[in-house]
């Protein structure tokens, strides 16, 4: 089975997009996985597509392997699009929790009628595959913020964002890994790996 690099050291991420995966085809592995060491790769905090290309192709080029990486933030309306790429260093180093960085943008959007509190998690997935192609998918997930985080099975801000059904991403236990912004990118990447498969069925990229 060809095999398939997840640019991240996250192992929950690492294996949500595996399961998304199953049915390709392709093996998901990890850098660990490989023995590839660490990489360090500089997020410009330009663009997620940015980011996101520039992780897919340093961790393809260092193991040989097709590669995919992702980057994602939380888009607030009323925050002018904050924290967006910024989402997971919002605040700066003094905001080293997802806690206090929540309770933060709470504070910010403190007052804002829940009219104009809508937001959105935006998720960028690259596939890079060695030899210089690249290929992109965007993945988005609607909702708006709430008055006060809910929920407990989530991570980062979701239990601020609430969905239209008036639950929190944080309430939705396993409901979130069918309808995240990550599953949508990573599901629309899967027609991609498909088209990389050779006339006999196998793709053509082996470690």
């Amino acid at each position: 089975m060809p095999r398939l690099l997840i640019a991240t050291t996250n192992k929950g991420k690492a294996r949500e997009i595996a399961e998304l995966l199953a049915e390709t085809g392709w093996e998901c592995v990890t850098p660990s996985d490989v023995g590839l060491g660490w990489i360090e790769v500089i997020e410009t905090a330009r663009s997620y597509l940015e980011n996101a290309i520039h992780k897919a192709v340093s961790h393809a080029a260092a193991s040989g392997l097709p590669t995919l990486a992702d980057d994602s933030g939380l888009e607030v309306d009323a925050l002018d699009g904050r924290p967006g790429v910024l989402s997971a260093r919002y605040g700066g180093a003094s905001m080293r929790s997802d806690a206090e960085r929540t309770a933060r943008l709470l504070r910010e959007v403190d007052g804002v009628p829940a009219g104009r509190r809508g937001a959105r998690f935006r998720a960028v997935v690259a596939l890079a595959v060695p030899g210089g192609r690249t290929f992109v998918r965007e993945g988005l997930l609607e909702g708006r913020i709430a008055e006060s985080p809910r929920g407990t099975s989530g991570f980062g801000y979701d239990p601020i964002l609430e969905l239209p059904d008036g639950r929190t991403v944080a309430e939705l236990g396993a409901e979130k890994q069918q309808i995240s912004h990550r599953t949508v990118a990573v599901r629309a990447m899967i027609d991609v790996l498909k088209s990389l498969e050779s006339p006999y069925g196998q793709p053509p990229f082996r470690s």
